[in-house]
């Protein structure tokens, strides 16, 4: 059959023949463009602001209403900040919201070109009525990348059919401090751990047509104190082989074509006015073609917060000089004021140029730049039961088992629930959902989908059981009289769950999320006292933790008779819990951050070196109740016939093996967790880090074979001269089921010269389990 032919382009509009290569559309557009034109694609217009006072979004101090739309789209319009995700509206209202500015900007610039639109996606498709899927923390929890790329490109494929092109997800932080109030929003303490989960989402969404955003570039979960947007204090060495390789991993194995830079300023320069970082780094060194997108009102934030800039015009030339292309959420810096700076000269028209080619190459890549581009008709179901049943997958394998004394599975006939979470739908999600990110502004707002109650949920899970649900206040609200009224039910019980944890919210309204740090670690409220009240009772007790960050647990956790932890599981939540308690699932979640003993001041995560752990030199102890890892089942698994090669030169490959065998009665999933140590290093190392790890599930009595490729690259750090470099010499391995059990050990030798690694290094662990005997 003969090929169908497109007509060929006028001559003088090449820009717009689908069949040219991007780069040859994009130069031939930008040379038709007027400087207003130009600048007219790298803003945004917020269709539905927060008033001063709604925290939708840090706002700064002068915000007020953004221009007509029709008058900022004149010269043409970059994006549509969050038409869905701002207010809640109908999917189909939100969808013909959505079609309506798109047609107002196209009809507006004489190219007819209409706007990126992008949404929040964390947690899901952030808008009413949408599937919430398990937080971030959730996601490290699993070990299942697998399973959190199957979730993105869910999201995604929903998002693009709703007329949306970029998703602002997702948040490949390294936790540094557990007082930070966006613990939630990452995937743990372990850099390898968050970017192979954050590539995976990656993947996911790029493969569904989103374009996704790696955010927030780069340190930002290191701010002094655990405060949001406070100064980081980082050391290169940290920087680089902690804070930065998250986002090395999610670029080169998920493919991201956005980048948001961090708030917080790094030894004292804010990243989106830094161009050794935006530029020289992530752009000369790592390769990245794609956008920049600033955090919103971070180019406004270099006047107003950091002092970098005296006015708004000042802020857009540092920003742009420094490789930031567009300006979120709206119009402030990059519109009237950067044009102003290049008629100067301040700034070169050619830096301008450079961030327009870039978004219009997105743009190209999206379709955008095609005729009959598409824009939404209905967003229909926005979710439906595969969705949920994805959820509920991720929420079951996110589940960590932290202790248990033989009370779990749940046999008990009579069961007293209490606790401020037992009835409460919204100790399931964490800030990024919509009905939490939206609480402040909207207090009566319906959840928008179903969420079991945890009282719900296991009521429907222990027909046969009696059931006595105790509400108690709420996280930091409890009263006298609701300790009493727990007290009174756990004695009346065989076994009492209490539910503690959090309520997540936004810029001081909750107890975690974004702006909601905490001072301490200790339980919000009065939660700690109602906990050793209970206990007290002596009534086997099994704690319930939903949280969002971990928590100091000494002093009742080891009187627990069993400990669940969940953060934040999402929507199908309630029913996970409710069928890991009753014994009808297995957990499988393993800990992706350590769970503190006391409550002060000692954020320290498992990536300590020597002089970070427990010693005689301090009256503080360090060492987590429970490590990074940790996670028990309804079995026990057995290690055993380590194998693994002598030797390997600084460029070679080491196999590793080992023998995992399932010793109970029942059916588990073991997380099979390979860490590697460098004894003497010319650098100081951590004691210990995750290399690699393998899913098993196991019959009774079953074994597998997991084999590792470890390549000498994963080996790698930072050296004096501040090169990443191989180091030749011994590297020790462990393997077991958490940063702190790990029965097998042994060596190897790498040999040979020390080498410099450039950025083709290799940075994943293949693993292959072998069924055996």
């Amino acid at each position: 059959m003969a090929e169908t032919l497109r007509p060929a382009p006028r001559v003088d509009e090449l820009w717009r023949d689908p069949r040219l290569p991007a780069a040859e559309r994009v130069a031939d557009l930008i040379g038709r463009m007027t400087l207003e034109e130009k600048a007219g694609q790298l803003v945004a217009y917020w269709a539905a602001s927060a008033q001063p006072g709604e925290e939708v979004a840090p706002l700064p101090d002068d915000a007020g209403e953004p221009p007509p739309l029709k008058e900022l789209s004149r010269s043409g319009l970059g994006q549509l900040t969050r038409v869905f995700g701002t207010a809640p509206v109908a999917p189909a209202d939100a969808a013909a919201r959505l079609r309506e500015l798109q047609s107002q900007v196209a009809a507006a610039n004489r190219f007819g070109i209409p706007a990126i639109a992008h949404e929040e996606c964390l947690t899901g498709f952030m808008t009413w009525t949408a599937t919430i899927f398990p937080c971030p923390l959730a996601w490290g929890a699993s070990f299942d990348p697998e399973l959190v790329e199957e979730m993105s490109g869910a999201i995604g494929t929903i998002m693009r059919r709703a007329g949306v092109h970029q998703g602002l997800a997702p948040v490949v932080d390294v936790t540094r401090d557990y007082r930070w109030g966006r613990v939630e929003e990452t995937m743990g303490e372990d850099p390898y751990l968050v970017g192979t989960t954050g590539a995976a989402y990656v993947r996911g969404l790029e493969r569904s047509g989103i374009a996704a955003t790696l955010k927030h570039f780069a340190g930002y979960s290191a701010s002094r104190g655990g405060r949001n947007m406070a100064p980081s204090a980082l050391g290169p060495r940290e920087f680089a082989d902690v804070v930065l390789e998250p986002f090395v991993l999610a670029l080169r194995e998920g493919g991201a074509r956005s980048v948001m830079p961090s708030y917080s300023d790094v030894d004292g320069v804010p990243p989106s006015a830094d161009r050794r970082l935006l530029t020289d780094l992530l752009r000369d060194e790592l390769g990245f073609t794609g956008v920049v997108v600033s955090d919103y009102f971070a180019v406004n934030f270099l006047q107003e917060m950091h002092a970098v800039a005296g006015s708004p015009g000042e802020a857009a030339a540092l920003a742009v000089r420094a490789g930031l292309d567009i300006e979120l959420p709206t119009v402030r810096c990059f519109g009237e004021p950067l044009v102003e700076m290049v008629r100067q000269g301040t700034v070169p028209e050619a830096d301008l140029d450079r961030s327009v080619t870039r978004v219009l190459r997105l743009k190209c890549e999206l379709g955008l730049l095609d005729e009959g581009w598409d824009a939404p008709t209905e967003a229909g179901d926005l979710d439906p039961p595969e969705h949920r049943e994805l959820a509920r997958r991720l929420a079951e394998e996110s589940i960590v088992l932290l202790a248990n004394d033989g009370v779990l599975p749940l046999r008990a006939r009579r069961l007293a629930l209490t606790g401020p979470l037992a009835r409460d739908a919204r100790a399931m999600l964490g800030c990024y959902t919509f009905p939490n990110h939206m609480a402040a502004r909207y207090p009566d707002l319906s959840l928008g989908v179903e969420i079991p109650t945890l009282a719900e949920a296991l009521g429907a899970e222990l027909p046969g059981t009696e059931l006595v649900v105790t509400a108690c206040g709420g996280v930091l609200n409890t009263e006298d009289a609701d300790i009493e009224a727990a007290v009174a039910a756990a004695r009346d019980a065989e076994v009492c769950v209490l539910a503690l944890g959090d309520r997540a919210g936004m810029f001081g309204h909750g107890t975690s999320g974004e702006g909601c740090d905490a001072e301490t670690l200790a339980l919000p409220g009065r939660q700690r006292e109602l906990a050793e009240a209970v206990l007290a009772t002596g009534t086997p007790t099994v704690l319930v933790l939903l949280t969002g960050r971990p928590y100091a647990l000494a002093g009742i956790a080891d009187r627990a008779a069993a400990v669940v932890q969940g953060f934040f599981p999402g929507e199908e939540g309630g029913t996970a819990i409710a069928g890991i308690l009753s014994g009808r699932l297995e957990p499988s979640g393993r800990l992706p951050v350590s769970v503190p003993r006391g409550p002060g001041g000692q954020p320290g995560t498992y990536l300590r070196p020597r002089a970070g752990a427990s010693s005689n030199w301090s009256a503080v102890d360090p060492t987590p109740l429970f490590a990074f890892g940790h996670g028990l089942t309804w079995t026990s698994f057995g290690y055993e016939d380590l194998e693994l090669d002598a030797s390997a030169p600084t460029d070679g490959e080491v196999g590793i093996a080992v023998t995992v065998r399932n010793l109970g009665e029942r059916a588990g999933t073991e997380v099979v967790q390979l860490y590697l140590s460098d004894p003497v290093a010319s650098v100081v190392r951590p004691v210990r880090w995750l290399a690699g790890w393998a899913r098993v599930r196991l019959e009774p009595g079953a074994a597998a074979r997991v084999s590792f490729a470890v390549h000498a690259d994963r080996t790698s750090f930072t050296g004096l001269d501040l090169q990443r470099i191989v180091e030749p010499g011994t590297i020790e391995v462990a393997v077991g089921s958490s940063s702190q059990d790990l029965p097998l050990s042994g060596s190897f030798v790498l040999t040979g010269p020390e080498r410099v690694l450039g950025t083709d290094r290799v940075l994943t662990v293949p693993a292959t389990v072998t069924a055996t005997r």
